[in-house]
């Protein structure tokens, strides 16, 4: 009978221990994990993962922190402008999927993605309608700008001095940001109506959307999903002078394909930017028990030619390169000198910090970053900063410009915040749970074989003696 047990436990033992070692070889339940996931990271109407794309849950901020020009005349002058920043004016942005529509059997989905903006007086310094701010006169720069060197400069100038428009203005914070309505401009209008009547940095953006995106499903292969195709109608942008800076590259930035690794690159477009941008692994992090990869945006993305050549198809017009960290806008802002770089100029040039006093670059207020689950490659927790500068230099047919020294003047930067809300990562952790459970049964088996194996070691060492009806006794040690 002993032999027979100790049988029993030393095969249970051996088969436990080969089973779990082939589980782990073959990988047989991690694939069995990925392949469900992979399964259900495709974009069906009325599935939970759709929901989320539809609606997403996560509240986003956005703060706006402006730079208040103290020192106008001495910069007029020549001097080194002195800028006092000014915020957070705080905004929740609700940005819901609308109109949309399921292409080519499933394999496509199109939709907008209009913006709307609430106003959190709780998170934010002062009244944005009441608050103040100096800045750069960018409806005067435009018209200097277009004007100079031509016929029109005589006329133009007249304009300015009409409307007293100088080189610096100041506007409320609502202004700068949704608009206001600029006499100058409205002039200009009618010269040239492809000039807008009014001017703010993000006018027209407060309940519109930046026109209809195409992406793909998932359907046929994970990593493809929500990749845009299409956008605006367009397979490709024609802002710049290269094939590779026009293209539209990976998804828009909130959602992303599941099993990520650490080698990837992460290619998002920007409407805002009015290009694609690409993120590398940085570290490993943890949002609320959640385990994720933090990709930042390597220096070389706004690097200059010796950093990256690929950049000169973004140097317009060609071979105008500002430097590391500056990416200019114009062409897409219709010519308005709109230079865009981190907040700070951080991770830019010395020279542009040096050029403005008032200015602290740091990471971590003014690095951007984003910590994707790679399992789902659900977004939970993110930042995107951005900095608004203007290009402003001497105009010699312009008397508004005096002798201003060329600068990349900042203007404002903002932060674009979200951190996963605690209903949805509860359900992301139980579905990690059940993964890891499952997963970890090649393990579970393991440590039960190994169970069994002491068992049978120590049942096979303890000494036996011979009683008078002649069975084997297992012997006290006591």
């Amino acid at each position: 009978m002993r032999k027979l047990c100790l049988g029993t436990v030393g095969v249970l033992a051996m088969t436990l221990l080969i089973a779990s070692i082939a589980l782990l070889v073959a990988r047989v339940l991690q694939k069995a994990v990925d392949l469900q996931v992979k399964e259900e990271t495709v974009l069906r109407n009325g599935t939970d993962i759709f929901k989320v794309w539809e609606e997403p849950p996560p509240p986003i901020y956005i703060q706006f922190y402006f730079f208040n020009l103290t020192n106008p005349l001495e910069v007029l002058e020549g001097e080194t402008p002195i800028m006092k920043q000014a915020g957070p004016y705080t905004y929740r942005e609700h940005k819901p999927r609308v109109n949309i529509h399921i292409l080519e059997n499933g394999t496509k989905v199109s939709s907008v993605n209009p913006k709307t903006y609430f106003f959190e007086p709780e998170m934010s310094v002062g009244d944005p309608k009441v608050d103040l701010i100096r800045s750069v006169n960018v409806p005067a720069l435009v018209g200097m700008d277009m004007a100079t060197e031509t016929s029109f400069h005589l006329p133009v100038e007249f304009l300015l001095l009409l409307y007293q428009e100088n080189m610096f203005t100041m506007h409320t914070v609502h202004e700068l940001l949704w608009g206001y309505q600029d006499k100058f401009l409205s002039t200009l209008h009618k010269i040239r109506p492809n000039i807008d009547e009014d001017f703010g940095y993000f006018k027209k953006m407060n309940g519109t959307d930046d026109g209809e995106y195409v992406v793909l499903s998932g359907e046929k292969n994970y990593l493809d999903f929500t990749r845009i195709v299409e956008w605006n109608g367009k397979h490709s942008l024609d802002w710049w002078s290269s094939p590779t800076s026009n293209m539209i590259n990976g998804t828009d930035g909130d959602t992303f394909h599941p099993l990520l690794s650490t080698d990837e690159t992460i290619y998002v477009f920007v409407s805002d930017f009015c290009r694609s941008v690409y993120l590398n692994f940085d570290s490993y992090v943890s949002v609320d028990g959640i385990p994720a990869y933090r990709f930042r945006p390597p220096l070389k993305l706004f690097g200059n030619l010796s950093i990256n050549p690929d950049n000169a198809g973004f140097c317009v017009p060609a071979g105008n390169c500002l430097g590391t960290g500056l990416l200019n806008v114009s062409a897409c802002r219709q010519g308005a000198p709109i230079i865009l770089s981190p907040p700070h100029f951080y991770q830019s040039d010395e020279v542009f910090v040096k050029d403005i006093d008032g200015l602290h670059p740091n990471e971590e207020e003014h690095g951007t970053f984003l910590d994707i689950n790679p399992l789902t490659g659900l977004l939970v927790r993110a930042a995107r900063r951005t900095q608004i500068n203007v290009y402003v230099k001497k105009l010699p047919d312009f008397v508004q410009t005096g002798n201003i020294r060329t600068l990349v003047l900042p203007v404002l930067y903002l932060n674009e915040s979200v951190v996963l809300d605690k209903a949805s990562a509860d359900k992301l952790k139980t579905a990690l749970l059940q993964s890891s459970v499952i997963t970890s049964i090649p393990y579970i088996i393991m440590a039960i074989g190994i169970i069994f194996g002491i068992v049978f070691v120590v049942l096979a060492c303890r000494p036996v003696r011979e009683t008078e009806e002649g069975r084997e006794v297992l012997i006290d040690p006591e």
